[in-house]
């Protein structure tokens, strides 16, 4: 048995989880495997991502800081890395590094932080590596084709020379540069063809590797899937898993916005905003958001089986015993949430804040634990480098969470409040926001320029109702904002708060 533990990161891209089926009385993305597994070890049920954007979020799972801090604060500014990396803290201490999946995180690649596998620069098209030509020829698959049933189209996709055979009623394969389609529709080839099984079976490989190998070495694997980020292009085995029929109207589908911030009026795909702003009320009927809901829900169902290849092949071969195996995803999704949004765009509300997470780490972490402390995932590279008993050599904003796992004594000074942060979504719309919460559940965010935010999520957890407006809430609000202004010194924030303030 190795002295140190081997450690396998699973990470989901884009996400929804947060409200859907929570209190509705309809079905919720099924996700069997992710259910399995957090019960063998400790799920989090408050865990929230540092920041609702790819690039600043996942270079944040890398060094443990805040974007305010490593400088990547929209998806492709691309500052060069100034601060330490956990792979490379791995790798210098003994760990060997395997790489699957989507980078997306600043310059470079994982290749650049001393991994091998599979990984590209920006955010990347798995269906044009080599490795995935190679695949489908040793398993004898096609290439993944899809039938698009309807396409969502940004300004910016008429104004390039990207996705341009992405059309309604017509059979695609992505063949572009990067893969992110504001579309949905159904894989019509083999479910292997789809990304997520391709990755899940690179790995699934390399472990076998390893379990042959006589080593004592330890070991990092990563897996990084593209989804269930949208495209939503599950197959018919996953599809028909849900009727869309059976979809309750989402809570906060009709929301008119009167009360919120200008920017979560912000909506880019036609024909859903007129190329800035949400129409209202929304243009498209509730049944068309029943079927997009359902292929979002397929999709996700398709990624966790796929997930749950590399966890029981681990179980499989015996090499869960001494190996830490982390799983979550790096945002949410806003869908059909506040008037009907497709992509998490630019504000904070609760679908894209919030992130299913879990840790198993037999013999460490007993099973059926659950915790409702507030972590986010700046949490990861450091929880990562403590169960290899390392540590970054610098200051960074998260904890570990082996405190909760194995309740350490650093657990009776866990935070009672979190910030997290965004600048918006880029590409000509500018951001600057803030929010924090409590241990009570008390949520409170500011924009520069732009109307605050207040909620009581134990009484709203759709964030309904703004109590930011209402001058009853004062006291309240006041309370959140000193808190807000502590929890940015705390993380060296240099953002006024006055900036924010409205």
């Amino acid at each position: 048995m190795n002295r140190k533990p081997n450690i396998v990161y699973i990470l989901n891209d884009h996400q929804a989880w947060y409200g859907h089926g929570m209190a509705q009385g309809g079905p919720k993305p099924m996700r069997p495997n992710f259910e399995k597994f957090a019960a063998e070890g400790m799920e989090f049920t408050n865990a929230y991502c540092v920041t609702p954007m790819c690039g600043p979020a996942r270079r944040s799972m890398l060094t443990g800081l805040y974007p305010h801090t490593h400088g990547q604060v929209h998806n492709e500014n691309d500052p060069p890395y100034r601060h330490d990396v956990y792979l490379d803290i791995l790798a210098e201490n003994g760990y060997t590094n395997y790489y699957y999946g989507k980078w997306h995180a600043g310059p470079g690649c994982a290749y650049d932080h001393h991994c091998t596998g599979l990984s590209q620069s920006g955010y990347g098209n798995p269906y044009n590596t080599p490795e995935y030509a190679e695949y489908c020829k040793k398993r004898g698959l096609p290439r993944a084709q899809h039938m698009v049933e309807r396409v969502l189209r940004p300004d910016s996709y008429e104004n390039s020379h990207f996705f341009k055979k992405l059309k309604e009623g017509e059979l695609y394969q992505c063949e572009d540069y990067w893969c992110g389609e504001h579309a949905i529709g159904l894989t019509v080839t083999p479910k292997e063809t789809h990304e997520a099984f391709f990755l899940a079976n690179l790995a699934c490989d390399k472990l076998e590797e390893l379990a042959k190998q006589d080593s004592d070495e330890p070991w990092s694997l990563r897996v990084d899937f593209w989804g269930p980020h949208q495209p939503f292009f599950p197959t018919k085995e996953f599809a028909d898993l849900y009727d869309p029929e059976s979809i309750p109207m989402y809570p906060s589908f009709e929301n008119d916005l009167h009360d919120k911030p200008e920017n979560l009026t912000w909506e880019v795909s036609r024909p859903l905003g007129d190329g800035k702003h949400i129409i209202r009320p929304n243009p498209l009927p509730w049944s068309e958001w029943q079927k997009m809901l359902a292929r979002c829900y397929a999709h996700i169902t398709m990624v966790d089986a796929a997930g749950g290849l590399v966890v029981n092949k681990l179980r499989e071969l015996g090499l869960d015993e001494n190996t830490i195996v982390i799983w979550t995803t790096d945002h949410g999704d806003a869908i059909a949430c506040q008037g009907g949004h497709f992509d998490k765009d630019s504000h904070m509300a609760q679908e894209v804040e919030r992130i299913p997470m879990a840790i198993r780490w037999p013999g460490s972490i007993q099973p059926g634990q659950t915790s409702d402390r507030l972590v986010f995932t700046c949490d990861l590279p450091v929880t990562m480098l403590d169960a290899a008993g390392l540590a970054f050599p610098e200051r960074v904003d998260g904890k570990s969470l082996l405190e909760l796992g194995c309740h350490r004594p650093g657990e009776n000074d866990w935070r009672t409040s979190l910030m997290c942060e965004t600048y918006g979504h880029g590409y000509g719309l500018t951001l600057l926001g803030r929010m924090v919460v409590d241990e009570n559940n008390i949520k409170y965010t500011c924009f520069e320029g732009q109307q605050d935010e207040l909620y009581d999520l134990n009484a709203d957890p759709y964030e309904m109702k703004n109590l930011a407006c209402l001058p009853e809430y004062d006291d309240l609000k006041q309370k959140m904002r000193q808190l807000l202004r502590q929890k940015q010194q705390e993380s060296c924030d240099p953002v006024p708060l006055e900036q924010l303030l409205p």
